[in-house]
């Protein structure tokens, strides 16, 4: 796997020895709420070690999936957030960024980079990123990179399977009432999209 870079960030292939720190950052509500419930909650004293050794590693050997961890480059050992791609068929690319990072358009930054990694070096044709409708500021960042909606349906969350009570504006657009159930949105983008301009 590569190294990327951005204006601000530092890309690095994830390793094992990351754990510790991911475990200090990811497990706030703030930051897992609308992540795969697959994600245990309480998150484990042991569960990115777990994950990293069990899941992510063996996923990239295998050459199914590269995670990369987000360091500012002002403070390269620093982890703040993960982004990874995967050979899914209706999930190629999740992420996730520690609370006191979050807002600053870092995440837009690493997407950017990470969709041209799986169009120009993996040469795939399609990415596909699914969406809670709740989960606003992760639609932008998607919309934000030249993805539109595909598809709509129910998912379980760390959250649960009812979704918040914040409305989306994408809700109305979709037909779906966000207050009584918990959508998905399925966000696509193909090799020819053209990102949209910040």
């Amino acid at each position: 796997m590569d190294l990327l870079e951005t204006e601000r960030l530092l890309l690095r292939p994830l390793e094992l020895g990351d754990a510790e720190q991911v475990q200090k950052i990811f497990p706030h509500w703030e930051v897992v709420r609308y992540l795969n419930s697959h994600v245990p909650w309480p998150f484990p004293d042991d569960g990115a070690l777990t994950y990293y050794r069990d899941v992510a590693l063996p996923g990239i050997v295998r050459g199914e999936e590269w995670h990369w961890t987000l360091r500012l480059k002002t403070e390269p050992d620093q982890l703040i957030g993960s982004i990874t791609l995967m050979k899914k068929k209706n999930l190629n690319r999740g992420f996730w960024l520690g609370v006191p990072w979050q807002g600053k358009g870092l995440m837009s930054e690493a997407v950017d980079v990470v969709t041209n990694y799986w169009f120009d070096k993996l040469g795939f044709p399609m990415l596909r990123a699914p969406k809670a409708i709740a989960n606003t500021a992760s639609g932008r960042i998607s919309e934000k990179n030249g993805m539109r909606v595909v598809a709509v349906e129910e998912a379980d969350y760390v959250s649960g399977r009812r979704c918040p009570s914040r409305r989306c504006s994408t809700a109305s657009r979709c037909r779906i009432n966000a207050s009584t159930s918990c959508p998905l949105l399925f966000m696509s983008r193909s090799s020819r999209s053209q990102s949209i301009s910040r």
